[in-house]
């Protein structure tokens, strides 16, 4: 399998090879900008798969496929807030969030090794994902959600769930008033639907609200505990991960 690494940080271009390596997949190339990128497509043969960073240091990496033809699968690699990460899970095999986690990197490498088409030309619609980049705010998010309660419906403003969370196989809306109510709904659904600006995934299991942090602790090894106004079911903690995006998002 021919792996190619786009990334203009070289520390994390390596780390990243080095992971890929433990995963038997061997990357036979690293390339650093899109100037670089253009001149290498256009003299090699096309990989079977690109790890692929949104921000190079010459532009964003959109800009190589407005002059060559990319036949190749793609994973990105980005550090954008997760409101527009929904794009990349949409166009793409899988997306990984910076700094990439062994986990979810494994995870992705096993969902290219079973998808892994016949014909590797992969259809990206990368004008919609940069429309969503630069115009994030013109996006309509979701206001209201519904849970069923006996035989009635349930509506939950999204301004009233502290966090919503997934236990059992469920996903669950926990409200100001100390209630919890089971969705028809998945976290990874959740991220196309809530407002970036209020909810922040902090863990695999929670989105929390920013308006009902009640306090923010530090927690062993460099995580992060929160405690929310109302909800105390469950420990609420941010994973090592996503600690520099979630200090950002606060700001």
């Amino acid at each position: 399998m021919n792996v190619l690494i786009i990334e203009d940080e070289k520390p994390a271009a390596r780390r990243l090879s080095r992971l890929l390596s433990e995963l038997e997949m061997e990357v036979s190339t690293m390339l650093h900008s899109v100037e670089e990128s253009i001149a290498w497509f256009r003299e090699n043969p096309h990989p079977d798969l690109i790890f692929l960073d949104i921000q190079l240091s010459d532009g964003l990496s959109f800009e190589i496929f407005d002059e060559v033809e990319v036949k190749s699968a793609i994973i990105f690699t980005t550090a954008y807030d997760e409101y527009a990460l929904q794009a990349f899970k949409l166009n793409s095999i899988d997306y990984l969030l910076k700094p990439i986690d062994e986990e979810e990197l494994e995870s992705a490498v096993k969902k290219y090794r079973n998808f892994k088409p016949e014909n590797q030309k992969i259809p990206i619609d990368f004008n919609d994902i940069k429309k969503l980049l630069v115009n994030p705010l013109e996006r309509e998010f979701k206001k209201r959600f519904t849970a069923r309660v006996g035989q009635h419906l349930k509506i939950i403003n999204a301004d009233e769930v502290e966090c919503f969370y997934s236990e059992n196989k469920g996903t669950y809306a926990a409200t100001s008033d100390g209630r919890n109510y089971l969705l028809d709904t998945t976290l990874e659904q959740l991220e196309e639907e809530l407002e970036p600006q209020t909810f922040f995934r902090v863990s695999r299991k929670f989105y929390v609200n920013i308006n009902h942090i009640g306090d923010i602790i530090s927690y062993t090894n460099s995580r992060l505990q929160i405690k929310l106004k109302r909800f105390d079911e469950h420990e609420v903690i941010v994973s090592r991960e996503r600690v520099r995006d979630f200090k950002l998002w606060l700001e």
